[in-house]
């Protein structure tokens, strides 16, 4: 590497590698609390004994039960009567984590269903209901006022092993939850005969099946045994799992690791697609079509199992399972961490009802419709608010069971609102109680206490001017505390509460959908006015919704009174029609990236928009963003306080008596919807994956929709937040970087190996990766042309087109990225290896001068020399590959992969550290000869000067001709060394790539250590056969040119190529695999290059025994100008 410019590139991408890595660093690990609460109990684990077998030994199965006295196991076990449920363990889990889940779970069959809201609630979407299941079946799944039967607790003991980083580990653990499912269900026909023969009343049937519930790789475990073929049939039809990978695993590095999820996967999709013969004739159903699955993603906060991970995109269909966040779900509205999730109350709680909910009253047992338990979850556990950003344009209006409908309404304006249910009759509402009418003139209506009153907006006098949307925020509970009505004409309602069918009133109360509420609003003392409290639903109609209506009512229920005297207001409610187009506001990328040093700011005046629909041009999963709301005024010019108590009007609190907490929504393509009430400063994040190559269209953007009280005006400012960015960016793209790193020393290796061919000098392999790096042929040579076949190969397939710009933009920082971060390991492992080579090159010149003073060393080494005098220690010296490969080969086959690998790059280091001693010897050498060159030469010129005789002018000890000797010498050394130098730097890059290989491989071999003493088993054959390939890579390749595989273009000046060509297809196919996050993929170059090299040389081989010319020379000619 020569040059100032080339020495500024390396240095400028090697500061940029190590800032994003250590601002990811920070970001990463910067505490953030998660608001969970924590879950008690008092557990006891009860062993189900086993038959005695080989997974039994090594596993174990335990049922939980919650109590603190002392129980009897078998007579417990007699007793077991409810509905099991399997949890499984994620990697190091340990089957103790089941006790949330099951202490929850028991409370809530004792404390009964959760209290009735009356919020809208989410259903299933067309395409989830199928074609057998109608909306209103859907929808009448009402909740029961007791459970009718209890959840039974088992938990499989998996010897906490890391089942994340080895395929082997997760196939057995898929045996054993086979077997457990099994053995459960025998236990209950084993409990029913125990009761019997005791004389005991039986009754109920038996469970036919396990609910399988999952936590990380416990999650795809429990999907690996449904689809297990010792399975029985319909043993498990319902599965739940939490921050489980389904896509893939969280980093694919072990090669049968990637293929047991490929396996898996390919086994469901084809479990749901109707089994037919290959002349088409149907012979069976789908086998999975009893099978309902439901991912629960941890949302931003969990950094092993992203929520791309955990969809269940083209694996399950959406008739079958879906996918919901944490932030996005009832009652919940966190995002938490992976082990959080386990234990968080508010999500424990929420499941535990949900799998109660799920059983069938008259049966005792799950429903058997799969539509039906779909329908549970989704309604348990969606939100209101769909998970997509179309809610603010058309909204599906379900039914709720067990509420009055108006029957007699059909077929008039607003006909889609009159399916919608009122609110039941059970909840108390006094019509006598409302107190005199208001008309409200503006756009804008407030209601700031419960003062019983109906406010009248005339829709067709307020909508004009294009405000003909209507949105509406209040913390009042939807029937008790308000209602919402829609009327033709001003009429007044009966005493009754019903509403003749000629007025067509539509009641659009229920449409409220609920969101969560910040922290309860400060009381200054008591019996004074609080400060102004959040939201917690929201109402938005669209034009649709009030069509053909004349008059829009808010009906306000007095305030219940407290010892005769009125409680501290705490109520409020704001209602505007609006335009969302004046509420529109776009952060442009440019915008984005600036707002970093400049932020971007909005000023919002008094009477702005309830609802600011803001559009951020890239995800804000990729480019956090703060978003800082300040109030900047709130109509009030003179408040009248002292000066000391007005203080700034932002912190003002009469300001705060009069203006809600701002609230955001934001919603993402993948992780669905996140919510973050009382936002005056927050950084916005949404578990995204912008810029993927399956990435779609829309992705890269991100739309937040912010509720801000239009009595106030606001200050909004956004600015990236750089380390949020930063770390985002590694935890997003940890696995295409990983793919690049090896495509990166493929290119490396390809720019060595066509300097050899072309018989120029070898560069070293930092100056490889920075010639790699110029622009603008060899940059958009390897960086941008893979690129573009990414794209025609999504063209020519069925996988979604990416947005074209961030989609090119991030994967060449994350390739630029990569090239640093492999430029900082050649110069610490170059840094290592000529620290070691000085070292010993300097005390090998001591020790020989030592030898010439102490003879007597060398006679004590000499005594060792008769163990070289065995045959095998005589041919294994002679032979110290052989040695090495039958090392290599037996560790690889019958231990562990890993180990093998490492063992091969022991021996490229030595080969390394070997070459640069002789390097550095040889180049001492020559400095030494020339210098007694240079000193000879000063004495011949002092001794002609001197008076001796002519025949003593000469100093004897260098005859005549002997300068012309040393300088040919000097040549000769300075040729060696070169040629040490070459081999050094060529096995410098080779020993680089296969570091990488058994860095991906340390994963699997942590586990596989702590398996030991635990019934060891063969490593997988695509494991042992791909790190072969790499051994022979690494053998085979002393030299980096492959003559029996070298061919010339025809008309191309210096168009040969051999092994050149054949790294640079390595490095494409480890840069698409890398794009593709299967970074494990790029086993699959390194063994097909290991097995070309084998190929050529046994054909050299042979060749050359047969005598062919042109492989009579396997060097090549150093004739290097200088």
């Amino acid at each position: 590497m020569q040059g100032f410019r080339e020495k500024c590139r390396v240095v400028a991408l090697v500061i940029f590698s190590v800032w994003l890595g250590l601002a990811a660093l920070y970001g990463l690990l910067k505490p953030v609390p998660n608001g969970c609460i924590m879950t008690y109990m008092y557990p006891t684990y009860i062993p189900i004994s086993t038959p005695p077998n080989i997974s039994s030994e090594k596993y174990g199965l335990f049922l939980y039960h919650e109590g603190w006295k002392k129980i009897d196991f078998k007579e417990h076990l007699k007793k077991l009567s409810g509905v099991p449920v399997l949890f499984i363990p994620g990697n190091g889990g340990s089957y103790k984590q089941v006790r949330s889940l099951a202490a929850e779970s028991d409370r809530a069959y004792q404390g009964g269903p959760l209290e009735l809201t009356y919020y809208q609630e989410a259903t299933l979407t067309p395409e989830e209901r199928g074609r057998d299941m109608a909306l209103e079946d859907s929808n009448g799944l009402a909740p029961p006022n007791q459970y009718t039967c209890m959840l039974d607790w088992f938990a499989v003991d998996l010897e906490e092993e890391h089942s994340a980083m080895d395929g082997r580990i997760l196939e057995e653990h898929a045996e054993y939850v086979v077997y457990a499912i099994h053995r459960i269900l025998d236990q209950y026909k084993e409990s029913r005969d125990a009761r019997s023969k005791e004389g005991a009343e039986v009754s109920g049937n038996f469970p036919r099946s396990v609910i399988l519930v999952g936590h990380s790789m416990g999650g795809f475990v429990a999907r690996a045994a449904v689809v297990h073929p010792h399975l029985r049939k319909s043993a498990v039809e319902t599965v739940l799992t939490l921050s489980s990978p389904h896509q893939s695993p969280p980093v694919a590095l072990q090669p049968s690791l990637g293929h047991f999820f490929s396996r898996v996967n390919r086994e469901w999709k084809k479990g749901y697609e109707v089994q037919r013969t290959h002349t088409g004739r149907r012979v069976s159903g789908p086998t999975l079509s009893h099978v309902v699955v439901v991912s629960v993603s941890g949302g931003i906060r969990d950094y092993q199992v992203r929520s791309k991970l955990a969809s269940l995109d083209g694996i399950v269909p959406s008739s079958h399972g879906f996918m919901i966040g944490s932030t996005g779900m009832r009652n919940v509205w966190l995002s938490m961490e992976h082990q959080s999730i386990l234990w968080c109350n508010q999500l424990v709680v929420q499941i535990s009802h949900t799998l109660l909910s799920m059983i069938d009253s008259e049966t005792g047992q799950p429903y058997l419709s799969t539509q039906k338990r779909l329908a549970v979850f989704s309604k348990m556990l969606r939100s209101g608010i769909p998970q997509n950003f179309y809610w603010m344009r058309q909204v599906q209006l379900p039914q709720v069971t067990g509420h009055v409908s108006n029957k007699n309404e059909k077929n008039v304006p607003g006909s889609e609102l009159q399916s919608f249910s009122r609110c039941p009759r059970s909840v108390h509402w006094a019509e006598d109680g409302l107190e005199k009418d208001l008309f409200i003139q503006g756009t804008t209506v407030t209601v700031l206490a419960m003062d019983g009153r109906r406010r009248w907006l005339d829709i067709g006098k307020m909508g004009s001017n294009g405000k003909d949307h209507f949105i509406f925020a209040t913390n009042l509970a939807p029937c008790s505390g308000v209602r919402v009505h829609l009327w033709p004409e001003k009429h007044e309602i009966s005493s009754d509460g019903e509403v003749p069918p000629s007025r067509r009133v539509i009641e659009v109360t229920m449409k409220m959908v609920h969101i969560p509420a910040g922290p309860a609003p400060r009381q200054i003392e008591p019996g004074s006015q609080t400060e102004q409290a959040p939201p917690s639903a929201v109402l938005r109609l669209d034009p649709k919704d009030m069509q053909g209506f004349r008059f829009l009512t808010i009906s306000v229920a007095p305030r219940p009174s407290v010892s005769g005297r009125p409680p501290p207001a705490a109520s409020m409610a704001v209602g505007q029609f609006y335009n969302p187009e004046e509420g529109k506001r776009e952060f442009s990328l440019s915008s984005l990236l600036l707002s970093s040093y400049a932020q971007e700011e909005i000023f919002l005046k008094e009477d702005h928009p309830l609802a600011l629909n803001a559009t951020f041009s890239m995800s804000l999963g990729l480019l956090p963003v703060t978003l800082s709301v300040r109030t900047a005024g709130c109509g009030i010019k003179n408040s009248g306080l002292p000066i000391e108590q007005a203080g700034d009007v932002e912190h003002s609190s009469l300001c705060k008596l009069r203006c809600f907490p701002p609230v955001a929504l934001a919603w993402d393509s993948t992780s669905g919807l996140h919510i973050i009430p009382n936002l005056y400063s927050e950084t916005i994040v949404v578990d995204s994956f912008p810029a993927f190559w399956g990435s779609t269209r829309g992705s890269e953007k991100t739309t937040v929709l912010l509720m801000v009280d239009p009595h106030c005006s606001y200050k909004i400012s956004a600015s990236v937040s750089l380390t949020a960015a930063a770390g985002r960016f590694l935890l997003l793209y940890c696995s295409q970087i990983i793919g690049f790193l090896i495509a990166v020393i493929f290119f490396a290796l390809m720019r060595q190996a066509r300097a050899w061919e072309l018989n120029q000098p070898l560069p070293s392999l930092l100056a490889a990766v920075e010639a790699n790096l110029r622009m603008p042929l060899s940059f958009l040579l390897l960086a941008v042309v893979p690129l573009l076949v990414s794209l025609v190969i999504s063209l020519l397939t069925t996988q979604p087109f990416p947005p074209f710009a961030s989609f090119i933009i991030v994967s060449i920082i994350c390739y630029s990225f990569a090239n640093g971060s492999v430029i900082i390991l050649i110069l610490c492992s170059q840094f290592v290896f000529y620290v070691a080579a000085t070292v010993q090159v300097f005390i090998k010149l001591r020790w020989q001068a030592w030898e010439e003073r102490f003879r007597f060393l060398r006679q004590f080494l000499n005594l060792f020399s008769v163990f070289t005098s065995f045959k095998v220690v005589h041919i294994l010296r002679g032979n110290p590959i052989l040695l090495i490969a039958l090392v290599m080969v037996s560790l690889v086959c019958f231990v562990h992969p890993a180990l093998g690998l490492i063992v091969l790059v022991l021996f490229h280091a030595l080969s390394c550290h070997s070459a640069l001693c002789s390097f550095l010897a040889a180049s001492f050498r020559s400095h030494v000869q020339r210098k007694e060159s240079y000193e000879y030469q000063a004495r011949d010129d002092l001794s002609r000067q001197s008076r001796h005789k002519s025949g003593e002018a000469f100093d004897q000890r260098l005859p005549l001709g002997k300068n012309n000797s040393n300088d040919n010498d000097a040549d000769s050394t300075r040729s060696f060394g070169e040629t040490q130098l070459e081999i050094f730097n060529y096995r410098h890059g080779i020993l680089i790539l296969h570091l990488l290989a058994s860095l991906m491989f340390v994963p699997s071999l942590v586990a596989w250590l702590q398996r030991i003493g635990m019934g060891q088993s063969f490593p997988w054959f695509a494991d042992s056969a791909l790190s072969m390939g790499v051994i022979l890579h690494g053998l085979c390749t002393q030299k980096p040119g492959i003559d029996a595989f070298s061919f010339s273009f025809p008309g191309i000046r210096g168009g040969e190529a051999g092994l050149s060509l054949i790294y640079l297809l390595a490095g494409y196919y480890c840069y698409l695999s890398a794009l593709a996050l299967a970074p494990y993929c790029s086993f699959y170059a390194m063994a097909a290059v290991g097995a070309i090299s084998f190929i050529s040389r046994v054909i050299e081989r042979q060749n050359r025994e047969k005598g062919d010319p042109y492989f009579s020379y396997s060097g090549r000619k150093h004739s290097h100008k200088h």
